[in-house]
């Protein structure tokens, strides 16, 4: 019981950081505008980086080759979804909530279930490992939950809105970690994870890649545009970072 408490504790933490973007929520209009496109940068180079420094090394290491089949999988998975997606809510040229939006959230929230498998497996391993795998994870969050945040707001949901559904997408780290405390015994969770890794690789690669780096190429000014680019290495090298400090 006292393992799983631990476990409930940081996933629940690992939950509450989405909450990060209330310090936009005050923000008027002129500056949050202005603020959204650099957080949709630092969005894109946050999830290739996670995709390319993380989830591809941890997949591939585990199955080797099958990652990559999954990765593409994935990817023509999210392209099938966004079509769907486009089906169901667009009706005209322009739509109020842009697809990647929706995206973002289905794929955010497996990349958070595995979080939460990835700190359930570490605390039934050692108390020590748990805390460590907890901490990355939340650090790793960081980052990311500022870029969710302000890719829901730039994809149109309101600031409100878009803080409630980025918050509903990362408790999926709660039941994730209580599915694996409750399951390990019975099914080799760990089996599954690489599989799962993948597909979340080829997620974000798909949002970061298709939908957010072409969404930047809408702002033609040179300043914006080397603005971006700042934004898009930042993103990248904040996860590259993490990679060599928690190792």
């Amino acid at each position: 019981m006292f393992i799983l408490t631990l476990i409930l504790f940081f996933t629940i933490l690992n939950s509450l950081i989405s909450l990060i973007g209330f310090i936009f929520l005050s923000l008027n209009e002129k500056v949050l505008h202005k603020l959204l496109i650099i957080l949709v940068a630092f969005a894109s180079g946050a999830l290739l980086g996670g995709s390319f420094f993380h989830l591809i090394p941890e997949s591939y290491g585990k199955i080797g080759d099958t990652s990559l089949t999954y990765i593409l999988l994935s990817i023509l998975l999210f392209f099938i979804i966004e079509k769907f997606l486009r089906w169901r809510h667009c009706h005209k040229v322009e739509c109020d909530t842009h697809a990647f939006a929706y995206l973002n959230l289905i794929g955010d929230g497996i990349h958070n279930c595995i979080d939460g498998m990835i700190i359930a497996a570490s605390f039934l391993s050692s108390i020590e490992l748990g805390i460590v795998s907890a901490i990355a994870v939340i650090m790793h969050e960081i980052p990311q939950e500022i870029g969710d945040f302000g890719v829901l707001v730039y994809g149109g949901f309101n600031r409100i809105k878009a803080l409630l559904y980025n918050f509903l997408s990362q408790i999926t780290s709660i039941f994730g970690a209580i599915f694996t405390y409750y399951l390990i015994s019975y099914i080799n969770i760990e089996s599954f994870l690489p599989y799962l890794i993948s597909l979340a690789a080829g997620g974000f690669i798909y949002i970061g890649a298709t939908d957010l780096l072409p969404e930047l190429h809408k702002r033609e000014v040179v300043k914006e545009s080397i603005i971006q680019l700042i934004a898009i290495i930042l993103g990248i090298m904040v996860i590259w970072s993490l990679r060599f400090i928690f190792e």
